[in-house]
């Protein structure tokens, strides 16, 4: 998933995709500790995943803030 596509999406949705991704990551983490997953590289995506979604929400939030705090000077 993109950066581009995640600052296209509000808070509420980000903060979905993001319990949606630590799902899937814990999914896949079962799946290797019984060693049934075969490609290892879906853990590190589904990581890195969550971590951009995070970004974008902090991001977010921040423009969010500021913008607030514009409006009331």
């Amino acid at each position: 998933m993109k950066a581009s596509e995640l600052r296209t999406k509000d808070i509420a949705a980000l903060e979905k995709e993001v319990a949606d991704l630590l799902k899937a990551h814990f999914g896949l983490r079962m799946q290797r500790a019984t060693q049934q997953l075969t490609n290892h590289t879906q853990l590190g995506n589904t990581r890195r995943d969550v971590a951009r979604a995070k970004t974008v929400i902090a991001e977010k939030k921040r423009q969010a803030a500021q913008a607030a705090q514009g409006a009331t000077k």
